[in-house]
């Protein structure tokens, strides 16, 4: 994508408006908010990137256990296969993100106290963790939607940071892990691209809702088939 699309697809997530987040996802950004400021920075996108894989691992998780006991079922397992490679190839590209922002802050020389860097990421990402787990069991298209509106605020975020930060310009990445990611000629180019990441993660999350558990129909689906 040229940066002239990428500042097409700012200009359209700064023009949409935002979702009407749950009380669960509002609790999270306050939380976040109050210990890392409202507005964007790389260090609360590093503690975003830290909480934003773990509903991916929570459903590779519970798939994995679903694939243990309808492994007699082969067409239903090899299709709840195909939903871990997806929540996986999702957690692995937040797993770049974050690999990227960290880069970032230490050619800053950033100083990460172990208390706000370390400690309270790794809660918050325990938390969400098991919210997203035990909504994806009992009620999946709820954990869905949680999802959505966690990457939707992602998405928001990132793109109003490289607005209010023209100096984003003065210098491309070509880091250590351009070779995965990507090589951009702006800062500000690649972090519309990891906005646009958030976006497709949310439209993956919407697009599920039609068939909430495993991205597949009614639970009774496989026993047809069987038959």
């Amino acid at each position: 994508m040229s940066g002239a699309d990428l500042r097409h697809e700012q200009e359209r997530t700064l023009t949409a408006p935002r979702r009407r987040y749950s009380l669960m996802a509002r609790a999270l950004f306050a939380v976040t908010d109050l210990l890392y400021g409202r507005a964007g920075s790389l260090e609360k996108f590093k503690v975003l990137e830290v909480v934003a894989r773990v509903p991916y691992q929570a459903w590779e998780n519970v798939a994995y256990v679903a694939i243990t006991h309808t492994h007699s079922l082969p067409h239903f397992a090899r299709r709840v296969f195909d939903f871990v490679k997806e929540s996986r190839e999702q957690q692995d590209n937040e797993q770049w993100h974050l690999l990227i922002i960290e880069e970032l802050l230490r050619e800053r020389g950033a100083r990460q106290g172990f208390f706000r860097f370390v400690l309270v990421p790794q809660l918050l990402a325990l938390f969400y963790y098991h919210v997203s787990w035990i909504l994806y069991v009992v009620w999946p298209s709820q954990s869905y939607r949680l999802n959505a509106d966690f990457e939707d605020h992602a998405e928001h975020t990132y793109m109003a940071f490289v607005a209010a930060t023209p100096e984003l310009d003065a210098r491309g990445y070509d880091g250590a892990f351009a070779s995965d990611y990507g090589t951009f000629a702006t800062l500000s180019d690649l972090f519309r691209r990891i906005a646009l990441d958030e976006r497709e993660h949310k439209e993956q999350s919407l697009a599920r809702l039609e068939a909430p558990r495993f991205g597949l129909g009614e639970a009774r689906q496989p026993r047809a088939e069987a038959r």
